[in-house]
């Protein structure tokens, strides 16, 4: 997960009206018919799927993946009809959300419906999970506090969420760790409760963030090669390509690369490879 800049100029106006309309038919309506309203509605949240895309350059807004053969949901990060809170504990979820697009996420469907770990056979996927810390307040539809809401989950569009997660370059290589910012027993619960729902250490997208880390890798060495023949021979090292590759080990961290947090942990970790890493003012 790397944190996503919600962007509503991405969207026409048309599609927004379309859903503040729905949302104001909502809102007038007795309780007992407003799930099935939702339901006959979903074509409005699926509507905005193409500039959510957009927003995260074609990437899932949980795992980071653009795998073409995956299909893709707009996931209502707090679910709209159904709020599963733990094993024991459901309620009716946040309707008044439905048609809300800053509540609409990116997903692929392996993080966004409920699937198997293809190993240990372990049940990941968002579905209508919403668990709170202990203690939190919930919002409901007459007390709608999700301002004072403490979700389990991170959320991309948050930046201190974001920062919370880490790539582990060292130990489990590859699998979903808590960043050095990540601190206290409920940071730490949110990044593994994250990764288990999110499904973020299922095993094809820990060989893809390997594959991108021996990538960067073994860019890293090429250009340590090129800088060692410039540095012997000052004349070679004029034609030598070392902007070019320095171009493409950038090119690796910009979010809109896959899976590009990845590829900054795998240059953390290389002596001088954070100054490889792209910058903030590079991204546009």
């Amino acid at each position: 997960m790397i944190y996503v800049r919600i962007d509503s100029s991405l969207i026409p106006e048309k599609i927004l009206r379309v859903a503040a309309r729905a949302k104001a038919t909502l809102e007038g309506l007795p309780e007992d018919q407003r799930a099935e309203f939702i339901k006959k509605k979903s074509h409005i949240w699926r509507s905005f799927a193409k500039y959510l895309r957009k927003m995260s350059h074609g990437k899932c807004w949980y795992s980071e993946s653009d795998d073409p053969q995956s299909f893709f949901d707009v996931d209502h990060f707090r679910p709209k009809l159904e709020a599963i809170r733990d094993y024991k504990n459901t309620d009716g979820g946040y309707p008044w959300l439905a048609f809300s697009w800053n509540n609409f996420r990116y997903a692929a469907g392996r993080s966004n419906r409920l699937s198997s770990h293809e190993e240990t056979d372990e049940v990941f996927g968002k579905g209508s999970w919403f668990p709170l810390v202990e203690g939190s307040p919930t919002a409901t539809w007459s007390d709608r506090c999700i301002g004072d809401e403490r979700p389990l989950l991170l959320d991309p569009i948050s930046r201190d969420d974001a920062d919370l997660l880490a790539i582990d370059v060292k130990n489990k290589v590859g699998h979903i760790s808590p960043s050095t910012l990540c601190v206290g027993k409920t940071s730490l619960a949110r990044v593994e409760r994250t990764a288990q729902l999110y499904g973020l250490d299922l095993p094809n997208l820990i060989a893809a963030r390997k594959r991108v880390m021996r990538e960067v890798a073994d860019l890293y060495d090429t250009l340590l090669e090129l800088l060692a023949v410039g540095t012997a021979h000052p004349v070679a090292g004029d034609m030598l390509p070392v902007h070019k590759l320095k171009k493409s080990i950038k090119e690796k961290t910009m979010p809109s690369s896959r899976f590009s947090k990845a590829a900054r942990a795998q240059l953390w970790l290389l002596p001088g490879g954070a100054e490889l890493c792209a910058q903030p003012e590079e991204f546009a």
